[in-house]
């Protein structure tokens, strides 16, 4: 019931969605405004209604209650018209101020609640996000006895969880006693104590050893520190460091705790030293306790009801190697790192880090490791990884928590990862992870060497975090470096995932259904469309091992060993297009097609009176126990050895002991690097009598390589004169920011338009073809010249025939001898003992 608005007393605000109702006996409606009601007691109606909070159409505001009705009983009015004039009549009667506002007869409120909502709240829908961050962990430093000089300061510098936090405090997210007046309370970080973790808490992940080791640098004196880090993987050494690793692994503890109890949102813990290098029993790569899993075990072990599988997302350049170590065999740990691996050439330097090592035993298929196989990395290839495997695999998982090794180091910017992060794809990434583990995520620093670019990229991380959309991103096009990698992990992690794909064949479904690997199949059917167009037949090679993979894979013109120009092409295996089913994702054979540029190249050179010999490198030598299923393809260094190894045996055994005169070698794709090896080792390939003209190569993902001798100074002379090197338009070699020249013994480099080696060979085939017709003019004048006194000869010879038929002719029928029989009449006899039988 509603209580009289006494002097003195706030005004009655109505609940959110309340209504009064108004029914009629005709079903009629009509809505007044509330102040021609009287609560009770004598009110003067202009200063009361200008204190209601009502919403007319008079005196409008968005943060009024709703109008309100009332009901009248059926009795009290005939029709909707006597309803209007009894408030029509009611209305006038209030509109003097000295008149009490009175109730309409037999008038009732019936007030009607909001239903509920029909969804839960989301969860931590009013909560904030959090903050780790510490000054102390800014005390590990390096010595300055140990600089070489005082401007040589180490990348893992102190200021970097300073220029991060300053920059968050410039951004108005952080309680400052500067900006506080001008902050919005309810639009910052809440802040999250660090602490120390504790023995028990880091042996969750390191051996008690480690642990009183790292302690003991409490003692020591700062030439021991120094001598001692000498000894180890990357680290400086100081009194501080077990403090501050203390208080980083701490901190990131507390950062996770908070996420999962609910505490707040979501968190950022801005920490140092990083730590997803430390090993079980050692520090390296600047890192001392490794944070994030010491964090995950003991957010598992305080909630085994809340947090029984994480996620940990790995962004740092760098391998995790130590992370990977400590979940390999764990089913509820799944770890996922981009990084830069190089083939194991970049840090850690180690061969774990590449797709293939997948975990072991109950944690087999939880260890993701995308490895990029080179620097310069940009948003497009971390967005593809991103929505093709991580984002899938992550989903399929479905965590309790995420927790992301935060390193900013492949951000621009930062020399130490050289690839081209923007904080924009930061915030992209960071808002993708938030849809998991219902929206858990806490964000651990580890490396990032550019301040600026570590301060920007942690701003755009932290935006997302409290609920601001990322920023547009310029460009998404991956690398077809990124896209190989992407892929690769891909069919790799198909063993082990549904969402992934290709699956790959069973050996029982091989042995079931027979057959043989398609690259096979094609280079027979190559060689057999090779001899009825040009005559070409294989070359005997002697080999170690047999595969079918051999059984084709040199082909020759007949007249290779005759003196004429020879043309010998050492190329990859033809490709294969093809549009999958849009239903089934199948591969169709009427939907695939061959391509196979290299052929043209043939054609060419037979039209022209070249001798060809046509090698073909394989990317898999087939076993003869094959057994089905994926196999990856060689290596580029063991494929460039293996084109090394077959045309070193080639030059020895078919070209140097032959007549050509002038010889072309042709490289494309990984056999460049072969050709380069051999006109290193083989020093009659470059000497004054060597035939070998011009060597010709398309390089597309390849690095380069330069022609080297021991003793022999002008070898890049030599090849930069007799070379031609078509070089794709994205190589890094093209790189503005590449810092050393491109020198002559890299040789003579054209910069192609185009990034596909088949799209190249098409591009520049006229180029190839003019160099060949100039190389070989001397050869073609001596044969036309030959080519016409043999016809001048064949002439002569012609005419004296003439003349002796003639006189022949001119003998009576009656002088002629009987003579011998036609010659049509003898004939050779195919007996064995024939001297003529060859």
């Amino acid at each position: 019931m509603l209580r009289p608005a006494m002097d003195g007393d706030a005004d009655f605000l109505m609940g959110d969605g309340a209504v009064i109702g108004l029914t009629e006996m005709n079903g009629h409606h009509q809505t007044v405004d509330p102040s021609v009601f009287a609560f009770g007691g004598n009110v003067q109606s202009p200063p009361q209604r200008e204190k209601l909070p009502i919403l007319s159409q008079n005196n409008p505001s968005p943060t009024s209650p709703r109008p309100v009705s009332y009901t009248m009983p059926a009795a009290s009015l005939d029709n909707a018209a006597t309803a209007e004039a009894s408030i029509s009549s009611t209305a006038s009667e209030i509109s003097s101020d000295a008149m009490d506002v009175v109730t309409p007869p037999q008038a009732y409120i019936q007030v009607v609640l909001p239903p509920p909502p029909k969804f839960p709240l989301l969860p931590y829908s009013s909560t904030k996000s959090g903050l780790v961050y510490d000054v102390r962990m800014r005390f590990h430093t390096e010595p300055i006895s140990s600089m070489d000089n005082e401007d040589d300061i180490h990348p893992e510098d102190p200021r970097r969880i300073f220029e991060i936090y300053d920059e968050l405090r410039k951004a108005g997210l952080v309680e400052d006693e500067e900006n506080m007046p001008d902050l919005d309370p309810d639009f910052q970080l809440f802040r999250i104590g660090a602490r120390h973790a504790n023995s028990s808490e880091i042996c969750l992940i390191h051996s008690r050893a480690h642990y009183e080791w790292v302690r003991s640098l409490k003692d020591k004196t700062e030439d021991e520190l120094n001598f001692m880090a000498i000894k180890l993987d990357s680290v400086y050494l100081h009194n501080n460091t077990f403090e501050c690793a203390t208080l980083s692994a701490g901190g990131a503890i507390e950062a996770c705790r908070a996420v999962v109890n609910g505490n707040v949102r979501n968190a950022i813990a801005v920490i140092r030293p990083p730590g997803h290098h430390a090993e079980h029993d050692e520090p390296a790569g600047f890192c001392f306790f490794n944070n994030v899993p010491i964090a995950a075990r003991v957010c598992q072990d305080n909630f085994p009801d809340k947090c029984r599988k994480i996620l940990i997302l790995d962004w740092d350049v760098h391998h995790g190697n130590g992370v990977q170590h400590a979940f390999y065999d764990d089913p509820n740990v799944l770890y996922i790192s981009l990084h830069v691996h190089k083939n194991g050439q970049f840090y850690p330097g180690k061969p774990d880090g590449d797709h293939q090592h997948c975990g072991e035993g109950l944690g087999l298929g939880k260890n993701v490791n995308i490895p990029w196989a080179d620097h310069g990395m940009a948003d497009g290839d971390y967005m593809f990884a991103f929505q093709q495997v991580v984002m899938p695999i992550a989903t399929e998982f479905a965590p309790d928590l995420v927790i992301v090794s935060a390193g900013f180091d492949a951000a621009e910017g930062d020399k130490l990862g050289g690839c081209h992060v923007s904080p924009p794809c930061y915030a992209h990434m960071t808002h993708m992870l938030m849809s998991l583990a219902k929206g858990k995520i806490a964000i651990c620093l580890e490396g990032g060497y550019n301040l600026r670019s570590i301060a920007k990229s942690a701003l755009a991380v932290t935006r997302t975090l409290m609920g601001e959309p990322p920023d547009r991103l310029d460009e998404l096009e991956p690398s077809p470096l990124g896209v190989s990698t992407v892929q690769l992990v891909m069919r790799q992690q198909s063993k082990f995932w549904k969402c992934m794909y290709p699956k790959e064949m069973s050996k029982s479904m091989k042995d079931r259904v027979g057959g043989e690997r398609l690259h096979d199949i094609i280079r027979e059917w190559q060689s057999k469309v090779m001899f009825e167009e040009f005559s070409m037949t294989s070359l005997f090679i002697l080999r170690e091992k047999i595969s079918k993979s051999f059984e084709n894979q040199v082909l020759a013109t007949p007249n290779y060993f005759e003196a004429r120009p020879l043309l010998v092409i050492f190329h990859d295996p033809p490709e294969a297009m093809h549009v999958p089913d849009p239903q089934t994702n199948k591969t169709e054979l009427h939907n695939t097609w061959l391509t196979d540029v290299t052929k043209n190249y043939v054609d060419w050179a037979v039209k022209h009176d070249f001798a060809v010999i046509d090698v073909n490198i394989p990317k898999h030598i087939t076993d003869p126990d094959d057994e089905g299923g994926y196999v990856e393809g060689d290596d580029a260094d063991v494929r460039a050895a293996a084109t090394s190894e077959l045309a070193t045996y080639l030059w020895e055994n078919y070209i140097e002991v032959n007549e050509s005169t002038d010889v072309f070698l042709m490289g494309v794709g990984a056999a460049y690097s072969g050709l380069i090896e051999l006109l290193s080792r083989h020093e009659s390939c470059t000497d004054e009598s060597s035939p070998i003209r011009s060597v010709i190569s398309f390089v597309a993902e390849n690095p380069l390589q330069s022609v080297k001798r021991p003793a022999d100074d002008y070898i890049g002379n030599w090849y930069h004169q007799h070379s031609l090197v078509f070089v794709a338009n994205n190589h890094l070699a093209w790189d503005p920011s590449r810092t050393r020249k491109l020198r002559k013994k890299y040789g003579k480099l054209v910069r192609s338009p185009h990034t596909n080696l088949n799209e190249m060979l098409a591009e520049h085939k006229s180029e190839v073809t003019r160099l060949l017709l100039e190389d070989t003019e001397g050869w073609r004048k001596e044969q036309a010249q030959h080519n016409s006194t043999k016809r001048s000869a064949a002439n002569s010879f012609s005419l004296r025939l003439d003349e002796r038929d003639m006189r022949a002719a001119s003998v009576p029928n009656s002088l002629r001898s009987p003579g011998m029989p036609p010659v049509g009449m003898f004939t050779v006899s195919s007996s064995p003992r024939s001297p003529i039988k060859r």
